[in-house]
């Protein structure tokens, strides 16, 4: 039953051959085909094989998902990727997440596996986004300084000055502004909402994704992250929903979310942060957090 996948970081290489009976995508649903759903169990098993350096049990993994990451491109159709390169960056998430997969968290790969495949789309589409693409040291940058704002607001329970970044990531105020003004990416699911041991935004929020299999959907956590969201304030509640893609939005970028909601970019930018930092303080997320 199993045969062979070329691991890489895009489609598998048969995948990516001309045909003229069948597009890439169709090539490789006839291919997941191939593959039944596995059991929990066997997800354990396999789990444990790539633990010790087994390529076929990851190999086999990923093989048994790749329905998994149709699924979820499909949602993204029409937002500046064709279906092809949706599913081809969906492949680096899906890969991503079997090297990565904890065994002992105690939940289903195709939970996990979801959130690593929604957020490689999601830079995929960001990356197509931009009038011009940055350059990777800028990029580079531009993730430190949202990732020091993130841990200063948590500390300080306000939104920091340029001059309080600037002090941490040893950049001047001016170009702290400038580099926050080019990031208007899509939220990062692996952004926190708190400190290091905190959960990531993606694992709260995005428990709603849809598998082929309906595994993943609306349970009593996704209720909980509804009722810990309720208790921000309407404007910041509402830029959270629309950064995240939830209730069937697709994830918005800053710039698209301040459009919606008729406020500046910067505007957005700072109720989400000030809404992150609400979150970071709510014992129901603490608690969502340590029964993840």
């Amino acid at each position: 039953m199993e045969t062979t996948l070329n691991i890489t970081t895009n489609l598998p290489d048969e995948i990516r051959e001309p045909s003229t009976v069948a597009d890439p995508v169709d090539q490789l649903l006839r291919r997941a085909a191939q593959y039944r759903l596995l059991r929990p169990h066997e997800e354990l098993e396999l789990a444990k094989r790539i633990e010790r350096g087994d390529l076929r049990a990851k190999e086999l993994l990923i093989n048994s998902n790749l329905r998994l990451v149709v699924s979820i491109a499909r949602r993204y159709q029409g937002l500046g990727l064709g279906m092809s390169d949706l599913v081809q960056e969906g492949m680096i998430g899906l890969i991503r997440a079997a090297e990565k997969f904890d065994w002992r968290k105690g939940f289903r790969f195709s939970t996990y596996a979801t959130l690593w495949i929604r957020q490689a789309i999601q830079r995929g589409l960001d990356n197509t986004a931009r009038t011009v693409r940055l350059p990777a040291n800028v990029a580079q940058q531009t993730r430190k300084v949202d990732r020091v704002a993130a841990d200063l607001a948590a500390k300080l329970e306000r939104d920091p000055t340029a001059e309080e970044i600037a002090a941490e990531t040893g950049f001047e105020p001016d170009e702290v502004e400038r580099l926050r003004k080019l990031d208007s990416r899509p939220a990062s699911l692996d952004a926190r909402v708190g400190n290091e041991d905190s959960a990531t935004l993606g694992e709260l929020l995005d428990s709603n994704a849809p598998t082929p299999e309906d595994e993943v959907g609306r349970d009593d956590v996704e209720r909980q992250i509804d009722l810990a969201l309720g208790e921000l304030p309407a404007e910041e509640r509402a830029v959270i929903n629309l950064r995240f893609g939830r209730h069937g939005e697709p994830p918005h970028t800053a710039a698209q979310t301040g459009r919606r909601l008729g406020v500046s970019t910067a505007e957005a930018q700072r109720l989400e942060q000030r809404a992150l930092t609400r979150l970071a303080r709510l014992d129901r997320v603490a608690a969502l957090h340590e029964a993840a």
